[in-house]
């Protein structure tokens, strides 16, 4: 009825060392992701994280679906964010907060005058945003947020504040939008509220609360993901708890308490 998902906790530089205990005992490691292992691999379609931020990530793009084949990637990278926690002045990075050019661009990248091109958006709790390929952007510190992305390792970093990464700027600003970024599907989610978020192209997320609507899950086919975001989730009377992810195939089987809430993800 159930598979769960193997969790896997990476060490980043800009993580936290404060996750909430929901998500399990860290001794003191600095976390920057929790994020959930699909048996099927690379062939998954969809990859779910939770992100934990203690400073600005690096600024950033990713392409489309034919960049990244003509790259040698199996598919491009699109994502979105709900925002489950966060600190007085948090913000997230998308898109440029006026039009500019690529050989700009790749100044700017150079000499860090790109963190000041950035639209930095206040963000706060239940903010929901989409960030299209080839949008730049960065998430900034003090947010928990959770990601449901296209399932790929293809990242290409414009600016990473002098950490010793690589960057990427001739394949980044090749697949760039140099220009502002908005998106229809961004929102404020409501967290008592049944509501779809995405519907394609190349996935379906939706927000489930108690009592469950039957007309999204009548939607939703093949393999799903269930991320619950607050205790009282379950699957045919098996727990699911905050901080973990289960495979499923019948959704009417999901069950969640009043005050609770989920997401359910599946392909497009």
């Amino acid at each position: 009825m159930l598979t769960r998902l193997e969790t896997i906790v990476v060490e980043k530089p800009w993580g936290r060392t404060d996750i909430p205990r929901d998500f399990g005992d860290f001794g003191g490691r600095r976390v920057g992701e929790i994020w959930f292992s699909n048996p099927a691999g690379i062939d998954a379609p969809i990859l779910v994280k939770f992100l934990f931020t203690s400073e600005r990530l690096s600024i950033q793009v990713h392409p489309d679906d034919v960049a990244a084949w003509a790259a040698g990637y199996p598919r491009g990278k699109e994502e979105c964010w709900l925002i489950l926690d966060a600190k007085p002045g948090a913000e997230l990075g998308v898109g440029l907060n006026r039009e500019s050019s690529r050989e700009e661009l790749h100044s700017a990248a150079l000499d860090g005058g790109i963190v000041d091109m950035i639209d930095w958006r206040p963000s706060k709790v239940d903010d929901f945003v989409y960030n299209r390929s080839g949008t730049i952007h960065a998430i900034g510190p003090g947010l928990t947020v959770v990601e449901v992305q296209q399932n790929v390792d293809c990242t290409y970093r414009l600016y990473d504040y002098g950490r010793p990464r690589q960057l990427h700027l001739d394949e980044g600003l090749k697949v760039s939008n140099p220009g502002p970024a908005n998106d229809p599907r961004d929102a404020v989610v409501d967290p008592r509220a049944n509501c779809m978020l995405v519907s394609g192209p190349h996935f379906h997320l939706a927000h489930l609360a108690s009592p469950v609507d039957p007309a999204i899950l009548a939607q939703a086919s093949g393999d799903l993901t269930f991320v619950p975001l607050a205790a009282g989730c379950r699957v045919a009377g098996e727990s699911v708890a905050l901080g973990e992810a289960v495979l499923i195939t019948d959704p009417t089987a999901i069950e969640i308490d009043d005050g609770s809430r989920a997401l359910l993800t599946w392909p497009a």
